[in-house]
């Protein structure tokens, strides 16, 4: 079997692991550096394994050396969103640990592809390519599918319809100024902009923005975890089982959109080498700028790394 180690066992690592291990398709280390935490946690979702009939494999650890020859490592490890706190806010902190946590887990595992979760999810995600040296393929960031997820969520609540007829694509940096493409979007191929009024539509947009700030403000002592765990285990399930998926999500451009040498929300195809190609839609002028604008703050993001 796959083998998959989430490091970070905090809400959102921990229930990776669980909705990883339910899908039966990998092994899983769960890594933290709070001693008997993740042994903790690890043992009591293997415990959880023969109620609901799955032989997936869990142990947590403290250190590296259990975690050698993974095929997939995801970073949730970092701080998490505060209220009154923005994403670029943990810039410094989590610079620190993403650049340790990554030569640590390529130093074991050096073919294994990486899936980034920790904010600011975009210039986390260049660094963790920079530090590893690893190609584009293989470090990807999590960020527009679970963006995407909370914009269908809204709009299958507006009209009261399933979600699975619901299909929105929310492109750019992972961040108030992401950009939700309506033009796109649908319900039942139906276009959103013909099925709800500019006004609801102007508001899911807006919500959908600021969906992880809102969750913030309601919990006060953390950030979101189902739908990010539930985006992140998508994402390993498409790599692992070569599905050619092709989801939202946060990889280097080389030229694409109009954009070279950042991290960036596209739609891009998933498959067992991590990305396989970028999608590139035809964009109006007012969506190109909006990319613009979305980009340009990932950029000055993404220098105030300094490396």
């Amino acid at each position: 079997m796959a083998k998959v180690t989430i490091i970070g066992a905090g809400q959102t690592g921990a229930t990776t692991a669980h909705f990883l291990a339910m899908r039966e398709i990998a092994d899983l280390v769960l890594v933290d550096i709070v001693e008997g935490m993740p042994q903790g946690k690890g043992l009591d979702l293997l415990e959880a394994m023969p109620v609901l009939g799955a032989d997936t494999h869990i142990v947590g650890a403290n250190e590296y050396q259990p975690t050698a020859d993974s095929d997939i490592v995801v970073l949730t490890a970092g701080l998490p969103r505060k209220p009154g706190m923005s994403r670029d806010d943990l810039l410094e902190a989590n610079t620190r640990i993403v650049r340790s946590v990554v030569v640590s887990a390529l130093e074991v595992s050096p073919d294994a592809i990486f899936i980034i979760l920790t904010n600011p999810l975009d210039a986390m995600s260049y660094l963790a390519m920079k530090v590893s040296g690893l190609p584009r393929e293989r470090v990807i960031g999590q960020a527009g599918i679970l963006d995407s997820a909370r914009m269908r969520a809204f709009v299958a609540m507006e009209l009261g319809v399933s979600v699975q007829n619901v299909h929105c694509y929310v492109l750019g940096g992972h961040g108030d100024d992401m950009v939700p493409l309506t033009r796109h979007s649908n319900v039942a191929g139906v276009q959103l902009n013909e099925i709800l009024p500019p006004d609801r539509l102007a508001a899911i947009v807006e919500r959908t923005r600021k969906g992880g700030g809102e969750i913030v403000s309601l919990l006060k002592t953390g950030s979101a975890f189902y739908a990010p765990a539930a985006a992140l285990a998508q994402m390993v399930e498409a790599i692992l089982g070569d599905r050619h998926l092709i989801v939202p999500a946060s990889v280097y451009l080389q030229g694409e959109y109009g954009q070279d040498g950042i991290f960036f929300g596209v739609p891009a195809q998933l498959g067992r080498g991590g990305l396989e190609k970028v999608i590139e839609y035809a964009l109006s002028e007012e969506e190109q700028k909006a990319l613009e604008a979305s980009a340009a703050h990932v950029r000055e993001t993404i220098e105030a790394l300094k490396i």
